[in-house]
């Protein structure tokens, strides 16, 4: 199986459900175990909180997702600054920013989330946070393929 789809999405708050509930949709139409989908929209859901924090006013930022056998891939791609090479080798460092602090945690969590996760900064243009995971079915799913045919 092959699904493909990509967004162009404004950097606004309300994007962030949009890009998660149509990933959940895909992922429940596969036939995608639950705990996978919600641990691959959780990472979806921090990589584009980032973005609308990030992102260029003008341009917003895309989100790509692929399915590809039993692999889930994703890329949420941004047009802001970018940020350091030292933040993104040592995403959060929860210990030096302290128990309560507000931001700083969503990459940690996306990297325990998922199997593989790339960092590629473009200073001056942006992001791209690209991670994937291995997808496990659901009992039905020859149920939900020809449901959804």
């Amino acid at each position: 199986m092959s699904i493909w789809w990509s967004l162009h999405l404004r950097p606004e708050a309300a994007s962030v459900p949009l890009a998660r509930k149509l990933l959940l949709g895909t992922m429940e139409t596969a036939g995608v175990d639950p705990d996978i989908s919600f641990d691959l929209s959780v990472a979806l859901s921090e990589a584009c909180a980032n973005a609308v924090e990030h992102a260029g006013a003008a341009t917003g930022y895309s989100v790509t997702a692929q399915i590809e056998g039993d692999r889930c891939r994703i890329e949420v791609a941004d047009s802001g600054p970018g940020f350091s090479r030292d933040r993104v080798r040592h995403p959060a460092r929860p210990a030096l920013r302290g128990q309560y602090a507000e931001h700083g945690r969503g990459l940690c969590l996306i990297e325990a989330l998922v199997d593989h996760v790339q960092f590629h900064d473009r200073p001056g243009h942006g992001t791209v946070v690209a991670f994937d995971k291995v997808l496990k079915w659901r009992t039905d799913r020859a149920d939900a393929l020809l449901r959804a045919s």
